[in-house]
């Protein structure tokens, strides 16, 4: 009965993913990958429910409180005060959600953008190929926050403002990434058979060649993310990011440099909230990366 057991389980995909030297089974077994994704979990969870953690909900909407300026932190604001009288706690909340909704929505339109058009380009090569890659050079040319900033000057303060901004300066690292995986791909056996078969262009690429794209944008996509909150942040510390009174981690720094250092927690704490989040993404991308990285498997 032991003896017939063990191979069906160890058939079974959900007892394979987790076997010793598989993928998620070094990233479980990754201390720093675990604390990361942790954090990320755990600033998911108040930001998305952040009126269930936060008595002061109008304050972290932008309401001022003209009688609590400056507070130092206590019992009644965690955090202190800004120069309006608005918890800095419930402030960070509501910012979150602006700042990691920023962050997400760049990098999934950078991937949905530039993924397609690797896919093309590593696919059908010649004309196609130059063509994506002469354009995806010419936004690489660029410094991305220097474009960003540019960019977000130009067209005006809001979130699909800032999303387009950044987005334009980061899919072309995507495509890059999508054009080798497929340039890599499409002269394998299985690729060539599904052609001689008279299989659709648009089917090979979607169902034999895009599963070998998933994983590399994803993890670029991870490490990226700490990247697009650090940038989105810098636009909105300088003015260019969303308008007042809505919340954002950027400009509350901003809004609270003129305080510092004597009301130090006006900067210390939303400077804290970006350099966490910040770091936990770079640090799960990290761990992702070294963990289903096909050179490291036993």
């Amino acid at each position: 009965m032991v003896e017939t057991a063990v191979p069906k389980a160890a058939a079974d995909p959900r007892f394979r993913l987790l076997a010793p030297g598989r993928p998620l089974w070094r990233f479980l077994r990754d201390p720093i990958g675990m604390i990361s994704l942790a954090l990320i979990l755990a600033a998911v969870m108040l930001v998305a429910f952040a009126p269930l953690f936060s008595s002061h909900v109008a304050q972290g909407l932008g309401e001022p409180d003209a009688a609590a300026r400056l507070l130092p932190p206590s019992a009644a604001h965690l955090f202190g005060t800004d120069e309006l009288g608005r918890d800095i706690w419930a402030r960070l909340l509501f910012g979150g959600r602006n700042s990691m909704s920023i962050a997400f929505a760049v990098v999934a339109v950078a991937i949905l953008i530039g993924a397609p058009l690797g896919v093309l380009a590593g696919y059908y090569g010649g004309w196609i190929d130059e063509i994506v890659m002469r354009v995806a050079d010419v936004f690489l040319a660029f410094p991305p926050l220097l474009l960003a900033v540019f960019l977000a000057a130009l067209m005006g303060p809001g979130f699909w403002n800032m999303v387009l901004a950044i987005t334009l300066g980061w899919w072309p690292w995507y495509t890059r990434i999508a054009r080798s995986q497929v340039a890599t791909m499409r002269t394998r056996p299985f690729v060539e058979a599904a052609q001689f078969m008279g299989v659709p262009d648009l089917v090979i690429m979607r169902r034999h060649l895009a599963p070998f794209v998933i994983g590399p944008v994803t993890i670029q996509g991870t490490l990226d993310y700490g990247s697009a909150i650090l940038t989105a942040s810098a636009l909105s510390f300088l003015g260019l990011g969303l308008s007042p009174p809505a919340p954002d981690w950027g400009e509350m720094v901003n809004s609270g440099r003129s305080y510092f250092p004597d009301r130090w927690w006006c900067v210390v704490f939303p400077g804290m909230a970006i350099f966490v989040v910040a770091l936990a993404f770079s640090l799960l991308g990290d761990s992702l990366r070294d963990s289903f990285d096909a050179r490291k498997r036993s």
